[in-house]
Formats: C-alpha cells, structure tokens, sequence
C-alpha cells in the first residue's frame, strides 16, 4: 500500500470541526422531500441536525422510516434502534417495516440519498467503507453496497485523515471497495469536497484554515470551486 501520510506545510492557527458540526454541516445541505438513509457511525448524527420545520424522511435499513432525533436518555423506546443500535425517536407520521421491506425501498431505487461513514474516498468517486485490508475482522459489509448502488446520490462523512494523520481522501483507493464511482460529495471535519469529472473540488472550509495546508493534509490534488 502506497503512504498516504501527509503533513501540514506550516504551523496555522484553525480548528477541524467537531463529529457534531460535521453532521450539522451535512443536515444543512439536504433539500426539502427527501428520503435519505444515514448510515452508521458519523451519519447518524445528521437525525439531530435536520430542522423540524424541513421535511426530511430519514430511513434506517433496519426498518424505520421517518425517523427522528437521538432519543434523550430520560425518553428511551427500548425496541426503538437506528442500524447502528442507537435509541432513536420517529418524527410525525414515522413507522416500521420489516427489514425485507426496508432494503426493496434500497434496492428500487426509492431512496434520494445515502449518507455513510468511509475509511477512504477516491478522486473518482470510488468508495472504501468496510475492509481495511483483506484479512480485515469486519464479518461482512452489511448493506453499505446496496445503499451505495440502490440510492440516487451517495455523501460520505467521516474525518479527513487517520489518528496518524494519514489522508482518507487519496488518487485510488488501497482499500477493499464498497463501491465504484458512487460518491458525489464528501463531507470531513476539515472541508466539504464535491466530486467532479476532474477530481476533488473545495467547497468549503474549517473556518481558518487555508487551501495551502488543507492540500498539505489530503493525498489526492484539490481545486477551489469556481
């Protein structure tokens, strides 16, 4: 595997943004009507982060649909779970399905966007979110393939680079794939990048940091939007 360990150029005064800004930051972006699956980890967040006044369907493959924020600890519904075990609430008009039932909305193509956690993201798009090698110990990639195949639009939210400081968003993926040329959009505690025919485009930033250190810190080239 190539090493994708990057560092910064020189010393600057920012702050990545928490795993709760980087769900706000993503909830802010998702339009009104649409049926949109949160996958686990990080994703699961955006439920807290979607204004109650927007229609956003939230689906959980494990069978929700319309489903709400976290559940506060003093309002827990013990058989109540998002895919990741998580107490979750529903919204208004929210209900159950059985889990067949959840992944043919998946698999028909009834789901407007998916949103998941990576381990790496390629400037094509492709997309590594279950192995880290393979003699990985993840039993299975669980139903990740078939959101990133079956919804209409694939996000992934995760941080920019490894605790070491490696870059997660790289030329080509080392990682065993989840999917080919899915992603559209990425979403780390460091920018918002969009995938285009030409690679990673900037959308935004860490509020400080500048364009020089973000390519410092990430493998694949970057250019600003417009």
């Amino acid at each position: 595997m190539a090493d994708t360990t990057v560092a910064p150029s020189k010393a600057e005064d920012f702050k990545p943004l928490s795993r709760t800004q980087m769900a706000a930051r993503a909830a802010q972006d998702i339009p009104e009507g649409w049926y949109v699956n949160l996958g686990i980890g990080i994703p699961t967040l955006i439920s807290d982060h979607v204004p109650m006044d927007r229609e956003v369907i939230l689906h959980s493959e494990n069978g929700i649909l319309g489903m709400g924020p976290l559940a506060p600890k003093d309002a827990i519904e013990p058989w109540l779970v998002n895919a990741g075990k998580q107490y979750v609430t529903l919204r208004k008009g929210g209900s159950y399905c059985h889990h067949a039932d959840s992944f043919a909305m998946i698999r028909g193509g009834h789901i407007d966007l998916c949103v998941l956690g990576g381990f790496q993201v390629a400037e094509n798009g492709d997309l590594a979110n279950w192995a880290t090698s393979e003699n990985d110990t993840a039993p299975a990639v669980g139903g990740a393939m078939d959101l990133a195949a079956g919804a209409k639009r694939l996000w992934v939210l995760m941080e920019h680079t490894t605790k070491d400081g490696t870059s997660k968003i790289v030329r080509r993926c080392s990682y065993p794939l989840t999917a080919v040329g899915a992603t559209r959009r990425v979403y780390t505690n460091l920018a918002t990048l969009d995938i285009s025919p030409s690679g990673f485009v900037v959308v935004d930033m860490a509020p400080g940091l500048t364009f020089e250190n973000l390519q410092a810190r990430t493998d694949a080239p970057l250019r600003m939007a417009g």
